[in-house]
């Protein structure tokens, strides 16, 4: 039987690509990418040849069992997404499960991811956290925002930059205008930057950029920690 190998790779900057993930993907027989233009230009950089093909959210079922076939078979491969883990907010998880199911090994490298930075740069408490990636953009939307208000770890949240306002309004109605929120773009690159302050000063701070650039990772205050009310 093949192999699967989960390879994150740099969120920004090239230089947190780990030795092992590119040792791992100059020895595969193939990688599988989110978007091969921009995966093209990362396995260039670090001197690997393998062959390349696509793999994302809009092939990822009509794929998935011609690469099983070719795992199955022996093959070794390694999924890599456009940054970060893959699975995490990425596709990953078909494939992984299907691989279970055929006894197909799996093995994910540790390696960059954004939320963890994130969190940790928040300054609020990480020792017991939900990352809920991106909301749900119209349906289960005031749902999943109606529970993530009463939840009392620390909330994690991704948004893009045109989404960035709207989410920040959605968590001023749910939360209240007072919740503390940490936001962090452009983690590990040359304007990376973490603004801290309650939702309301965020929607302030973010009305009066004229052009919103980056991928954004939002941490909101977990409901136990309100109020100096600590750990119960």
């Amino acid at each position: 039987m093949g192999k699967l190998y989960i390879v994150p790779t740099p969120v920004g900057n090239l230089g947190d690509m780990t030795y092992r993930a590119v040792e791992v993907l100059k020895q595969v027989d193939f990688v599988l990418a989110e978007d091969t233009r921009t995966s093209g230009n990362l396995l260039r950089h670090f001197g690997v040849g393998k062959p390349m093909f696509s793999y994302h959210k809009f092939n990822e079922h009509k794929s998935l069992k011609s690469i099983i076939d070719k795992l199955a078979a022996g093959q070794t491969a390694a999924l890599i997404s456009d940054a970060g883990t893959p699975s995490v907010s990425d596709p990953g998880f078909l494939i992984v499960r299907e691989c279970i199911v055929n006894d197909v090994g799996v093995e994910c490298l540790p390696g960059a991811t954004a939320l963890i930075p994130a969190l940790v740069n928040s300054g609020f408490p990480t020792d017991r956290f939900c990352f809920e990636g991106f909301l749900p953009l119209k349906k289960g939307r005031q749902t999943r925002l109606n529970e993530l208000a009463a939840e009392r770890r620390t909330v994690i949240l991704y948004e893009s930059p045109h989404k960035l306002l709207k989410t920040l309004h959605d968590i001023q109605t749910y939360f209240g205008e007072n919740r503390r929120v940490s936001i962090s773009r452009e983690l590990s690159k040359l304007h990376e930057e973490t603004i801290r302050g309650t939702v309301h000063e965020h929607i302030e701070e973010w009305t009066k950029r004229p052009a919103i650039k980056g991928e954004f990772v939002i941490v909101i205050e977990g409901g136990a920690y309100l109020h100096g009310q600590g750990n119960g």
